[in-house]
């Protein structure tokens, strides 16, 4: 889920922030039953200072078929969506004018039929002395589970904090055992030299009412 939002940020930094650069990242792959779940899909301009005109289309394989159907098109500032199956569910949440780079549409409740292959396809037209026409499609294997599975990287991250949380108390216990020691040691010390010290003015007291009674 933590790699979700983080992808979920990082879009949506590109969509605000689409002039300012671009880089390719992949979507992810499960989603979660009844969760809403971001389909990534980019396609960078090789030359960023060349403008251009592009739409976007979403098809849908379901698993087990053949057969793509046209779900989605994306033309600045319009989103159709074209099947049923998706109802209202699907979102746009890509470069928010024509020059479109980030083609993500977001599936709101997302059902077990939605598992399957999902295809982007960018249209765009490059404006040069010729035009240039260019398209890319990009796939995108979704998978739907009921609950999330945890990544590795996840639990081995939670497992090194407890550790770390254990270390740390048992370091603090140490620590406190030799702060006391070293505490009681000092005090014994001092207590020790003001033993001494009173048995030395006491033994110098004593030497002293000798001499006064031998004279």
């Amino acid at each position: 889920m933590m790699r979700h939002l983080y992808l979920l940020v990082v879009f949506n930094l590109f969509v605000s922030q689409c002039h300012a650069g671009c880089s390719e990242v992949d979507s992810l792959t499960e989603a979660v039953a009844g969760g809403g779940f971001l389909l990534g899909c980019i396609s960078c301009k090789i030359r960023e200072e060349v403008s251009a005109e592009t739409t976007v289309d979403w098809h849908f394989k379901p698993e087990g078929e053949e057969e793509f159907m046209h779900i989605f098109h994306y033309e600045h500032p319009d989103a159709y969506i074209l099947h049923e199956d998706f109802g209202s569910r699907l979102e746009w949440r890509g470069t928010r004018d024509a020059d479109i780079q980030i083609g993500a549409v977001y599936i709101q409740n997302v059902t077990f039929n939605d598992t399957g292959t999902y295809r982007c396809t960018f249209h765009r037209t490059l404006f040069l002395s010729r035009n240039q026409h260019v398209t890319v499609e990009k796939e995108v294997e979704l998978s739907v589970v009921a609950v999330a599975n945890r990544e590795l990287t996840a639990v081995i991250s939670e497992i090194m904090m407890y550790v770390l949380i254990v270390v740390l108390q048992l370091w603090l216990i140490v620590v406190l055992v030799y702060c006391y020691k070293k505490i009681s040691a000092e005090h014994e010390e001092r207590e020790a030299r003001k033993a001494l010290k009173a048995q030395a003015e006491l033994l110098e007291s004593k030497d002293s009412c000798d001499g006064v009674q031998l004279e």
